[in-house]
């Protein structure tokens, strides 16, 4: 049996008695035709039974509807659960994603943007903090970040602040004897840090017995473990019979801890009260479903998606606009309460 041939823009144009240039425009600047020169085509098509050769059509305008992501790893909840939020707005925004997993290191991340440039990326989400905004802004294409240091390019970020606040606030409004705030090494020029500036200016401000605990956490469980289990011993040795509030940074780390509390106590404690940070599917899944600040995950992604597919589309324009300074889109946190601090739900 023969095989069928591919249709080409020859036979579109054969069979409509339009010029191939015409039938080009169609594909690549639709708007440039009348509706009704658009409805003839689009017959044609259906007719004709055409298949899209999307490699044919990159070669001819370069336009590869590639959007490169580099995450810094998929260990924590909230990566994995934006991800594939981001994903997702393929549905909305027909952009497809190449995705490459950093783990921290420079060198590797330098290299995964490298093939990214090589396969003509149109547009760049970064969410891994390890190469500088200003590096980033020279590589010249369209970039947005999410939850980095954004200085020199375009971000969309949570409230941090507000978060920090909400969760001391929280931990407050149930007389705890002492509010405790456990994160990783985060410098101030992070959005992150918000988190720890708000939990720290609510302690001040209402005169709070508080402590950060600031430790090296790293993406592996069993260095975690470690670390948590000595804060937990810290803490039953030091505020012994004191009602503890415990603020931690992610839910991945604050579903840990609450793990360990269980291992050692064979159930959660009357004397800590916990809150998480993310909203991510852990906190709800844990065994006592934990209380968050919830990052607005879904909003997050479509903003980030959406905001680079406008800078894309302006880069694509003939005479396309800069941007004066990059744009920071901030997305407000939604404060989860749950069994962790809501204890006669529990009851």
């Amino acid at each position: 049996m023969a095989q069928k041939k591919n249709v080409t823009f020859n036979d579109i144009a054969e069979y409509t008695h339009f010029s191939k240039t015409t039938i080009s425009r169609y594909f690549n600047n639709p708007d440039s035709l009348t509706l009704e020169n658009q409805a003839i085509i689009s017959d044609a098509l259906v007719k004709l039974n055409y298949k899209e050769n999307k490699v044919a059509r990159i070669l001819a305008n370069g336009k590869t509807e590639f959007i490169g992501i580099i995450i810094p790893s998929l260990y924590l909840h909230y990566f994995s659960e934006i991800l594939d939020r981001i994903l997702s707005t393929y549905e909305t925004f027909g952009y497809k994603f190449l995705v490459f997993v950093g783990n921290e290191k420079k060198e590797v991340e330098k290299q995964y943007i490298k093939e990214l440039l090589a396969y003509k990326i149109e547009g760049l989400i970064v969410l891994s903090h390890t190469i500088s905004s200003k590096s980033l802004a020279a590589l010249n294409i369209p970039i947005v970040s999410i939850e980095r240091e954004d200085q020199y390019i375009c971000s969309v970020n949570t409230d941090n602040y507000m978060g920090g606040v909400q969760a001391a606030g929280l931990l407050a409004s149930h007389n705890c004897d002492v509010l405790i705030h456990i994160n990783s090494p985060t410098g101030k020029e992070l959005p992150t840090y918000g988190r720890i500036q708000g939990f720290l200016d609510i302690c001040e401000e209402q005169h709070l017995k508080h402590q950060v605990l600031i430790r090296d956490l790293k993406a592996d469980y069993e260095s975690t473990q470690a670390q948590l289990e000595k804060i937990i011993d810290d803490l039953d040795r030091d505020y012994a019979g004191q009602k503890k509030g415990i603020f931690i940074s992610n839910d991945t780390h604050a579903n840990i801890f609450l793990n360990l509390l269980f291992r050692k106590h064979k159930v959660f404690p009357e004397d800590y009260l916990i809150v998480g940070f993310d909203n991510s599917p852990i906190s709800r899944e844990a065994i006592i479903p934990i209380s968050t600040v919830g990052q607005q995950i879904d909003k997050i992604a479509y903003e980030a998606v959406n905001l680079l597919v406008e800078l894309m589309n302006e880069r694509k324009k003939r005479r396309p606009v800069p941007l004066e300074e990059p744009i920071h889109k901030i997305i407000p946190p939604v404060l989860m309460r749950r069994e962790t601090t809501e204890r006669e739900e529990r009851a």
